[in-house]
């Protein structure tokens, strides 16, 4: 990953844990949640978002960029993910201190890309070999089971298909997802519909009905709230950034350039 001298980028709600390490140009983060930073940060680690968040640099930098499952981020931080919801932290709070200054610096020392994977693959082994918190496999069938449904299984029969109640399943996600299935569900929805719309044969009405949501207009309540824009806005946002092609995409569509 590599920034271009003053960009800024507007990341979406997507069902990721991110974990960032910079060096170079630092970035600077803002959401609604969590204000900017000030001077930048080397690195930073988000949680799963319900709102936007802007990143904006500088100049020029590099970079990693880890995109891990809530599961495999359960697992790698060995902490409850609803501490990291709508958040974002520096890696060292979370992972220690081999996370911040010494990794990142020998991540800027390798020689080559892929000897910066094989230290990623490393550290991350060896975090993971000593984890105690593995994914309880109710949560393992849920998750399962709403991203299938692109988040439109009612939260009702995803308790009857686990066997657990519905307070239950809210408990085991907030700790091992990092939000309600209520929650987990509207990102995922709202990815799909994202998806669906950046096609140039999608209609409105037409992505409203085909990802669950009750009409046109929940659909655009939805976009304000986790795009902190019109879909027509972030529609002609992606649509200019992809230079008039978005035929392509087929996976989650997580961040665009935006204007400074």
């Amino acid at each position: 990953m590599s920034t271009a001298p003053v960009a800024q980028r507007l990341n979406l709600p997507s069902t990721t844990v991110t974990l960032c390490l910079t060096w170079g140009a630092p970035l600077d983060l803002a959401s609604d949640r969590d204000p900017p930073s000030g001077g930048g940060r080397d690195a930073v680690l988000l949680g799963l978002q319900t709102g936007p968040v802007i990143s904006r640099t500088g100049g020029t930098g590099h970079g990693v960029q880890v995109e891990l499952t809530p599961l495999g981020g359960y697992a790698l931080l060995g902490m409850p993910l609803r501490h990291l919801a709508d958040t974002m932290v520096h890696p060292v709070d979370v992972l220690g201190r081999h996370w911040g200054v010494a990794l990142t610096g020998q991540l800027a020392r390798a020689s080559n890309w892929r000897s910066r994977w094989a230290l990623l693959d490393e550290a991350i082994s060896m975090r993971l070999a000593d984890s105690r918190c593995w994914p309880s496999p109710v949560v393992s069938e849920a998750w399962t089971l709403l991203q299938a449904s692109h988040g439109t299984l009612p939260v009702g029969r995803l308790a009857e298909a686990t066997g657990r109640s519905r307070r239950r399943l809210e408990v085991l996600f907030a700790e091992q997802i990092g939000l309600t299935p209520k929650s987990a569900a509207r990102v995922l929805r709202f990815q799909k519909a994202l998806t669906r719309l950046l096609k140039p044969s999608a209609t409105w009405a037409e992505t409203a009905a085909t990802c669950g949501y009750h009409d046109q207009a929940h659909l655009a309540r939805e976009f304000r709230t986790f795009a902190g824009m019109t879909a027509t806005a972030l529609q002609e946002l992606a649509t200019h950034s992809a230079g008039g092609d978005t035929s392509p995409l087929a996976h989650p569509f997580t961040s665009v350039l935006a204007p400074p």
